[in-house]
């Protein structure tokens, strides 16, 4: 049974930083490729940044490159995303995603607010 949940959401203001974590359980976390989406109200949900087993492949949206950087603890089953420079448009519900084998696993989100 795979399991993700998502910590680390609130309100910043523009220009500030927050730091999201995704811990999940299950047997195997070292080798499922981790992604965060995002979706705002009104709009389709949208792949923010991925990553595979290993370090060495990542993946940033354009929207969010050099500013938003993703990372694993495999000792912690635990993927982050690192967001810097925020601005009101990242406002939106973060969502851990993985596949594990074919089967594909979603966190219940956490809420990013980015205002003044």
């Amino acid at each position: 049974q795979v399991q993700l949940v998502e910590s680390g959401g609130g309100l910043v203001q523009p220009g500030g930083s927050l730091r999201l974590s995704c811990l999940a359980s299950g047997v195997g976390f070292s080798s499922w490729p981790m992604s965060w989406y995002r979706q705002a109200p009104g709009k389709e949900r949208e792949l923010v940044a991925g990553m595979t087993s290993t370090t060495d492949n990542t993946y940033c949206a354009d929207s969010v490159k050099g500013r938003f950087t993703i990372s694993r603890d495999n000792a912690k089953n635990t993927v982050y995303l690192q967001m810097n420079s925020l601005k009101p448009e990242d406002t939106a519900v973060y969502y851990c995603n993985a596949w594990v084998r074919r089967d594909e696993y979603w966190g219940q989100g956490t809420q990013v607010t980015v205002s003044s």
